[in-house]
């Protein structure tokens, strides 16, 4: 049984997988939850011992899985602190924001087996939650579509230009409306603490979507 530590040079690399593989699943069901595309495209498969909907469509799975690809050297050092999938009507304005925000704790010691069964456990609930959420929130209008987006801590947004994880794949400053919804409502999902990640999920629902 082995040890991890904060002082571990793979310590951020062991975080930034654990998040991008939950996250991976979570956009996928946060698509089919939401109808943001058909439910045909989707099929039935097992995360955490749960039931989740992942998407068939490669040009969609490519667009995610380059995303996550992305975001995880931020994770990694630390400098993301939210993940936003943003669903927005046919005038691309948001309807509906899912935030993920994301802060690592100073680690104690404890063993890798223990860490990794209790953070499956933590976000099994967060799965669960979002393939329930459509029972707290409106309807969303027909024709909508979704992008990611990442907020970073300063320091990180300074070097973003320069990095270029995936060639012809480029980090670009969001809308304004993307960022911002007036006056929207906000519906807590899930909140987690662990020894290596501290991850609450709300959701910023516009209140007239029509």
């Amino acid at each position: 049984m082995t040890t991890i530590t904060r002082q571990d040079l793979n310590f951020g690399q062991v975080v930034a997988d654990i998040l991008c593989e939950f996250l991976e699943v979570a956009i996928h069901l946060i698509l089919y939850v939401r109808e943001v595309y058909p439910s045909g495209i989707f099929q039935k498969r097992k995360k955490y011992n749960v039931p989740v909907q992942m998407s068939c469509h490669p040009e969609l799975n490519q667009y995610i899985q380059d995303t996550l690809h992305c975001v995880k050297p931020l994770i990694e050092k630390n400098d993301a602190e939210k993940v936003v999938v943003v669903i927005t009507d046919k005038e691309h304005r948001p309807v509906e924001r899912f935030v993920f925000e994301i802060s690592q704790p100073p680690l104690l010691s404890i063993s890798s087996d223990t860490l990794l069964s209790h953070v499956e456990q933590l976000l099994r609930a967060f799965l669960l939650k979002i393939s329930v959420c459509d029972a707290v929130l409106i309807n969303n209008p027909p024709g909508c579509s979704f992008t990611v987006l990442v907020h970073t801590r300063d320091a990180a947004t300074r070097n973003m230009e320069k990095v270029q994880v995936i060639k012809d794949f480029p980090w670009i400053v969001a809308d304004e409306q993307e960022v911002h919804m007036q006056e929207p409502r906000l519906i807590p999902l899930k909140t987690m603490t662990s020894d290596i990640v501290k991850m609450q999920l709300y959701v910023e629902e516009r209140a007239q979507k029509s």
